[in-house]
């Protein structure tokens, strides 16, 4: 018998501080979410938890190792309740050089979200040198962090001083109107005891796309209707990094683009595309500085 939807998820926690260890709990069919999930935006889920579970189903059904997750949308359909999910993925088309693969989060039996990716096969480059866009990544923060048990995600914020930057989502340091960056690091497994691949590292990161290039003079005040993320390869290491590169915003609708980094240089872009929207509220685990940064 499988636990109502609405009933506590059952997981292991950190014995100092009784928090969850995982975002959601296996249940059934479905998937329980632990108390780290609640978003910004109301009792709803974060949205990066909702792209995390859906690229997790992505990455499952794919066995071929040569195949390289090159592109993820995610579209944020509704909010989706802090209550039981299901989640299903199918292969699209399965080519030589390609696959395809759809999943879909239901809630109740309704639509909430679903994501689209493309793999690509790994082959040796054509010959030349292509132009890009010269970007300057501000160093990741230190390697040894101590945090509290209750901090879901790490996030270093750089603005004005694109240097030392601050611990924390950016609620200071980007309200400018020059460039933003960021290096984040999820802190729990995403579901029961399994840990995070680079793939679902890199998904979860995306979700940040759209705070970090529609982050204004005074705060954030769109909504992310859906995330592209499109990545060259796999991140290396746990450290995703990422820095704003355009917004453009009319009449309440706004597109953004985000480049990702890893500690050995850029790995792919974000997109994002968002709606006006007021009643952003940071949680309290993202705004306070780390017990150690040294």
């Amino acid at each position: 018998m499988t636990a109502p939807d609405d009933a506590p998820a059952a997981s292991r926690h950190d014995a100092a501080t009784d928090a969850p260890l995982s975002f959601f709990v296996s249940n059934g069919d479905g998937y329980l979410p632990t108390k780290l999930t609640k978003g910004p935006w109301g009792k709803s889920l974060a949205g990066n938890y909702v792209g995390g579970l859906l690229g997790r189903s992505i990455e499952r059904i794919v066995d071929d190792p040569d195949l390289q997750p090159a592109r993820i949308t995610v579209d944020l359909l509704r909010p989706v309740a802090l209550r039981a999910v299901r989640v299903q993925a199918n292969v699209v088309r399965h080519g030589r050089r390609i696959q395809l693969v759809d999943a879909v989060m239901t809630q109740n039996e309704t639509l909430v979200a679903r994501a689209t990716a493309l793999f690509l096969r790994r082959s040796e480059p054509g010959p030349g040198t292509v132009w890009t866009s010269p970007i300057t990544m501000p160093a990741p923060p230190p390697e040894n962090r101590t945090l509290a048990g209750d901090v879901p995600m790490f996030m270093w914020a750089y603005g004005r001083d694109p240097i030392a930057g601050t611990p924390g989502i950016g609620v200071d340091e980007w309200r400018h109107d020059g460039q933003k960056f960021a290096w984040m690091r999820e802190t729990k497994q995403l579901v029961d005891h399994e840990p995070l691949t680079p793939f679902i590292r890199a998904v979860m990161a995306g979700d940040v796309t759209s705070s970090l290039a529609h982050w204004s003079t005074d705060g954030l005040h769109f909504i992310n209707a859906d995330y592209t993320l499109t990545l060259s390869r796999q991140p290396i290491g746990p450290d995703i990094g990422l820095a704003s590169m355009s917004h453009y915003s009319y009449r309440g609708v706004a597109t953004g683009v985000v480049t990702f980094f890893d500690r050995q240089g850029p790995i792919g872009s974000g997109v994002s595309t968002a709606l006006a929207n007021p009643g952003f509220t940071p949680p309290p685990s993202l705004t306070i500085r780390p017990e150690s940064a040294e």
